[in-house]
């Protein structure tokens, strides 16, 4: 019987899942836990060894696969706001007016941290996790305090510390490795959606849930955050040739990532004109056989195998037969179609060379770009160091981490008080933990939460009453906690739904080893009517003080027209001719991370809008063009900026630089909203015939109808901005 290629295509999905760095990150952590309980167990017995445990799970959340610099001073405040929390919490246990009265106002400290983004979040889920599960804790008995308890929870946390710096150095080699094919399975999925464009309207469509262009931009998003994660870890300290390779490739891929980009370029041109659907189809096999080598890239690394090499493709390139057609009547310098099909299959075959090279460097027969990689060095990764700044900068009315930080407060205060006039309070910390990991601070997560939240808890609470019915020793449920913790931490952002469904396992274990007895058969009912409680007081106060996209999207879209602006002004630069040293293309590559970052940010926030009620939502349709526009923009002046680099022989420079400053200002003036507009000299734009073959003569024209082109496009992004800024009536 032959087996069917979509078992094969799951497989390779789970492979891939299985050797990820957050999959080694949340099995590193569930090691970590087992064998801090287990010693404490061991060692001070059941009671002392779940405390500790629930130390290390408070710890737990900000440690992720990250840079080395800085790894214990960025656990650090886990365990120093955790201890008090729960010491706090122990002391009160027994008086609920008074432990209520703690409970509010620390959730609204603890959710200031989402004021340090992707940093703070973390430590706002740790303090609330100190909090909460130290209302598991029962009341003391066999001769153990508030302060005994605290003891052996400061144990657990400060063994953790220890523990996760000395394994995250360890495991920085293979993370480096995961992190990096991670990405590069990122740009093969980019580049099979950019392959669907070369498809005739409408057929591109098929095997998608959304538009293309939402899927595009959506995974434009995605693998601009994917290489920021990937730079924070690969570009640090490259000392190592095996971490000069690692980082040398990340910078290739960098680079491709822009010529996928201009891949679209004079796309929508050709698909008009039938004689050319061939061609397209033909291309379209060609990205998606490369899409392929990338993926295999990826999985040769993962799996620790030497990549393989495959056969160019620009003997098939070259082998197309283009469709002779007249120029197109209409705009100025516009070529034949011929000859746009031409240049499209030359930026496909620069794709080509560009693999060949990764995977060279990846078998270790070329030599990374010290040069580049040195320069990118520390300049392109995050700043690993706490600063009071984000802190000092949210005192504002309508800053999000302010907003979100009040609404969480009151809804732990509420949960609490409603958990108090229940049957079961005993329980209520369960009401607490489903509203600390549901309500987050944008709408759309909280709604994403609120479901998987719930479908989790009913199957992860079917599970653990299935395993507690059996009466299991305490040490084979520490084991099921360890590896519930790995996969709970493990998919906690890649997939929730499973997070969820591991943490209920999870929870209610951990509850059971604190507070041993009790019907396992009631507790799971409970557990179901405490997350329906406790999802349903999340909802409610989602809609509480509420930090609408559409607040956001004008310091969005403006940080977006600034970094298109600057990207242009030093791409477009002249001093890349005159300097000799790197400096320019550095400020380059500095510009164009921004202007990619602040893209991916206004995507992410377009996308969130979706799940806002229709009345606050943002004005989608401007800002659909306005980030459509602003990939082709950067598309056209990757296209020139390539050949500045790869071309430069190739061009008259004493016309082109007087344009390129033209082309600069223009932009400039244009993203800044301004009406005059200086375009290109018109005398410099020939007419169509009077193009060149750009295979065999100068350059020069083709750069300045890329020029040109850049400042109307720049021309559609002002009127954008400004039909996206006009704020429809709530």
């Amino acid at each position: 019987m032959q087996i069917p290629p979509s078992f094969w295509r799951r497989h390779q999905v789970i492979l891939r899942v299985a050797f990820s760095y957050y999959v080694a990150n949340g099995l590193s952590a569930a090691l970590g836990l087992l064998l801090i309980s287990g010693v404490v167990h061991l060692t001070l017995g059941a009671f002392a060894a779940s405390a500790a445990s629930v130390g290390v799970i408070v710890c737990i959340p900000p440690d992720q696969a990250g840079p080395k610099r800085g790894k214990f001073f960025h656990l650090l405040p886990a365990a120093l706001i955790g201890v008090p929390l729960f010491f706090g919490v122990q002391v009160l246990h027994t008086s609920p007016i008074y432990l209520g009265l703690l409970l509010a106002p620390a959730s609204f400290i603890a959710f200031l941290a989402a004021a340090w983004g992707k940093r703070g979040l973390p430590i706002s889920i740790s303090a609330m996790f100190a909090m909460v599960f130290s209302m598991a804790v029962p009341a003391h008995s066999h001769s153990v305090t508030a302060l005994g308890s605290t003891l052996y929870f400061a144990l657990g946390a400060g063994a953790y510390l220890v523990y996760a710096t000395l394994a995250h150095a360890l495991l920085n080699p293979l993370y480096r490795v995961q992190m990096l094919a991670e990405t590069l399975l990122a740009l093969g999925t980019l580049m099979r959606t950019q392959a669907q464009q070369f498809a005739p309207a409408g057929r591109g469509e098929e095997g998608g849930r959304m538009p293309l262009i939402g899927r595009l931009l959506r995974e434009e998003a995605a693998l601009a955050d994917q290489l920021q994660a990937a730079r924070d870890i690969l570009l640090e300290s490259p000392r190592t040739a095996r971490r000069q390779q690692l980082a040398g490739m990340l910078m290739q891929l960098l680079e491709m990532r822009d010529h996928l980009l201009a891949c679209e370029l004079d796309l929508d041109t050709l698909k008009t004109h039938p004689g050319h659907a061939l061609v397209l189809d033909e291309l379209r096999e060609v990205l998606n056989a490369l899409a392929d080598e990338i993926e295999a890239l990826a999985d040769a690394m993962l799996y620790r195998r030497r990549p393989a090499l495959f056969a160019s493709h620009r003997p098939r390139l070259a082998a197309l037969h283009w469709a002779e057609e007249e120029a197109l009547p209409g705009t100025v310098a516009t070529p034949s179609p011929a000859v746009l099909a031409r240049g499209l299959a030359n930026r496909i075959g620069n794709m080509n060379d560009e693999t060949l090279r990764l995977i060279a460097l990846a078998r270790g027969e070329a030599e990374p770009d010290l040069d580049v990689v040195r320069a990118a060095w520390r300049m392109f990764v995050s700043p690993t160091a706490w600063s009071w700044r984000p802190f000092t900068a949210l005192w504002r009315w309508d800053a999000p981490p302010l907003r979100h930080a009040i609404r969480a407060a009151l809804a732990i205060g509420s949960a609490y008080a409603l958990s108090l006039a229940l049957p079961w309070g005993t329980h209520d910390y369960w009401i607490l933990l489903t509203i600390v990991v549901v309500l987050r601070g944008s709408f759309a997560q909280t709604l994403e939460r609120r479901d998987s939240r719930v479908a989790g808890t009913l199957l992860g609470c079917l599970l653990a009453g299935v395993l507690l019915a059996t009466h299991a020793p305490p040490l084979l449920l520490l084991v099921v906690v360890t590896l519930a913790q790995a996969v709970a931490h493990a998919f906690s952002i890649k997939r929730y739904l499973i997070a969820a469904v591991a943490a209920t396992v999870m929870g209610l274990v951990q509850a059971h080893l604190l507070n041993a007895g009790g019907s396992p058969a009631f507790a799971m009912v409970e557990r179901i009517a405490d997350t329906l409680l406790g999802v349903a007081i999340a909802w409610s106060f989602s809609y509480v003080l509420p930090s609408w996209e559409r607040t956001q999207i004008p310091k969005l879209v403006a940080r977006t027209m600034a970094a298109q602006a600057r990207h242009a002004r030093v791409a477009l630069g002249l001093g890349q001719f005159q300097s000799v040293d790197n400096e320019p293309e550095l400020e380059w590559r500095l510009a164009r991370r921004e202007a990619y970052d602040s893209l991916s940010a206004l995507v992410q926030a377009t996308q969130r809008s979706l799940a806002e009620p229709r009345a606050v939502r943002p004005a989608l349709e401007p800002l659909g063009r306005l980030l459509a526009h602003s990939y082709q923009l950067l598309a056209q002046l990757s296209a020139v900026k390539s050949m500045l680099l790869m071309r430069r022989e190739r061009l008259n420079l004493e016309q082109v630089c007087p344009s390129l400053q033209q082309a600069a200002a223009s932009i400039g003036d244009a993203l800044a909203g301004s009406q005059a507009i200086t375009a290109i000299p018109e005398a410099l734009l020939q007419e169509p015939s009077a193009l060149p073959d750009p295979f065999v003569h100068d350059l020069s024209l083709w750069l300045l109808r890329r020029l040109d082109l850049a400042v109307c496009i720049s021309l559609q992004l002002r009127d954008d901005a400004r039909h996206a800024l006009r704020q429809p009536p709530a």
